[in-house]
């Protein structure tokens, strides 16, 4: 049995859909799903069980001993939550709950950090996890803090007695694909940009105010969703995993490229207006990142990552464009 905490959600949708494919039926949703339509996500999927969160370790000690995995995935995501209290329970407290429950029992736990742990890049994207190179990020908003302050407790834990036997974090870089649809303004740009085309409107992406970028120049390590979810299963087949990496495609490109490969694949002209970045993110505004791959490469994980192009024409053509774009 396997526990994918967020599992209605945009990545842990992905994941349950691949452990599908996999063979794998005994998987338990630990979710919320509300009234935005979220349910659609697992819709299609073969479910051992649904739980809400507020259930989540009463389920754990009742089938303790049938637990193979805990993916959790399940946090507050939106960069612009301002609620701290609310980030530190949801994306941190229950975050050591989990860690501490999966040390105890010997039960395998992966989960989602993310690049926002980075802040603005200035000291890098290398997934270094020792303590010492962590305390050199900033993350610039709360929601990224919120996760670096677990990133860094499992860092000074890892080594210890109670700390599970095979353990992940992933930092996932900028993530596309389906079953982002309940997520609002949250959804990737990709999403954003072909609603935008769809009502007959230019398409309109941030000025540069850095001199080292054009309009439309900054730059995103862009992964597909597919390719996570992929890395997720290789690392539960491959059982030797202990340490934090990134998750990412390991090539930056521009919004510019992205917007474009849009465009094409939905066979449209391009037209782009460039506006200025909004004052109240102009200072924080990232524009580079880029994943460090080395770690997750050393660890045997050989597969390529899905070119943008590509990506974007399966992602537009495949769901976007489709009459059903769930999976």
């Amino acid at each position: 049995m396997i526990i994918v905490t967020g599992g209605a959600g945009f990545i842990g949708s992905n994941i349950v859909a691949a452990l599908n494919r996999a063979g794998r039926k005994e998987i338990v949703v630990c979710d919320w799903l509300g009234t935005d339509g979220k349910w659609r996500n697992i819709a299609r999927h073969e479910l051992h069980d649904i739980i809400r969160p507020e259930s989540l370790f009463d389920f754990l000690s009742q089938h303790k001993a049938r637990m193979e995995a805990i993916i959790h995935m399940g946090a507050i995501s939106s960069t612009t939550e301002c609620d701290a209290d609310r980030l530190v329970a949801a994306n941190f407290r229950l975050s050591c709950d989990l860690w501490d429950w999966c040390g105890k029992s010997g039960t395998p736990f992966i989960y989602a950090s993310s690049a926002a742990t980075y802040g603005n890049g200035a000291n890098g994207f290398d997934d270094d996890c020792r303590p010492e190179a962590l305390a050199n990020l900033a993350p610039l908003n709360a929601y990224g803090w919120s996760k670096h302050a677990f990133d860094r407790r499992v860092a000074r834990m890892a080594s210890g007695r109670g700390a599970p036997l095979v353990w992940a974090g992933l930092k996932f870089f900028n993530v596309y694909g389906p079953n982002e649809y309940h997520k609002a303004e949250m959804r990737s740009v990709i999403c954003q940009i072909v609603d935008t085309i769809q009502r007959g409107e230019t398409v309109r992406l941030f000025k540069s105010h850095h001199p080292d970028y054009a309009d439309g120049g900054q730059l995103r390590d862009f992964v597909s969703v597919k390719d996570c979810a992929d890395v997720v299963l290789w690392l539960l087949a491959n059982g030797n995993y202990k340490g934090i990496y990134n998750v990412g495609s390991g090539k930056a490109r521009s919004f510019a490229d992205l917007a474009h490969a849009v465009f094409k694949a939905m066979n449209v002209t391009p037209r782009i207006e460039y506006i200025d970045t909004p004052p109240g993110i102009r200072s924080n505004y990232q524009y580079y990142t880029q994943a460090e791959m080395g770690r997750l490469r050393a660890l045997g994980y050989n597969r390529p990552f899905t070119e943008l192009e590509d990506g974007v024409t399966d992602y537009v053509r495949n769901y976007l464009l489709a009459s059903d774009p769930y999976r």
